[in-house]
């Protein structure tokens, strides 16, 4: 079981430090704030590159029909529909995110596109999944890490629920390569708090946003946490530059 830290410590907020305690209700209001037009916002951020990556996420995963699927922080649901179409009726996905709010808006989406069949949705926190020891053959995990208050635990928790043989990707902004650190920096700090001023009246959630991109470990260090945690044969994707990297681990 993972050590408990002392109620006095503090954490990161984007560049704040805060009480350890208070950090996933933070994290809960940017998401509550954000949630309805999350998916629109995603679209203008990233120019619909995300959608790319995330593409790149399922084949990498080389998920078969009738496997059992975890995506975790599962927010409007991208991935669990290319997975469900993968593992089939014989298979399952299960989106758990600890925001009700995401949660909501990804089984209403999904519900009214007709993916009723094989994905279930079930609020929980990354950090103490709620289902049995060795029961998913993969776990997914798409830009949600960053916002977890213990990122050891939370790869513990998915180690745990994860099959031997199986294989957790992790897919997360990172530290792009040096040429692009200066542009990146500008659309991060002056572009994409003026998007979400515009688009969802709320400026500081995408402010939050990247400052908890430069607070998240970089490609190698958090190879070296899954390595922590339990997962062989770790490796990461550099994605556009190294914006965006997709780390793979398996559980033997």
């Amino acid at each position: 079981m993972a050590e408990q830290h002392p109620s006095n410590q503090t954490t990161h907020f984007g560049f704040q430090q805060i009480p350890i305690e208070e950090k996933a209700s933070r994290v809960g209001a940017v998401f509550d704030s954000v949630a309805n037009r999350y998916d629109l916002m995603n679209d203008l951020m990233s120019c619909g590159i995300h959608r790319l990556w995330k593409r790149f996420t399922v084949e990498i995963a080389g998920v078969r029909s009738g496997e059992r699927v975890l995506d975790v922080a599962g927010g409007t649901g991208d991935l669990a529909v290319a997975f469900a179409e993968r593992v089939g009726t014989q298979g399952t996905v299960v989106v758990t995110d600890i925001n009700a709010a995401m949660l909501t808006v990804g089984r209403d989406r999904l519900t009214d596109r007709g993916h009723v069949n094989n994905i279930s949705y079930v609020q929980g926190d990354a950090q103490h999944l709620p289902f049995p020891d060795n029961h998913f053959h993969c776990i997914t995990i798409a830009f949600g890490l960053r916002n977890v208050t213990h990122l050891d635990w939370a790869l513990a928790s998915m180690f745990r629920v994860l099959r031997p043989g199986g294989r957790l990707l992790i897919l997360e902004f990172s530290k792009p390569a040096e040429f692009l650190r200066s542009a990146y920096d500008l659309y991060s700090f002056k572009i994409l708090p003026m998007l979400g001023n515009l688009v969802v009246n709320d400026p500081d959630s995408y402010r939050y946003l990247a400052e908890s991109i430069r607070m998240h470990p970089d490609q190698d260090t958090l190879k070296g946490m899954m390595g922590t945690a339990g997962f062989s044969r770790c490796e990461y994707f550099n994605l556009t530059g190294g914006i965006t990297a997709l780390h793979r681990g398996y559980k033997l």
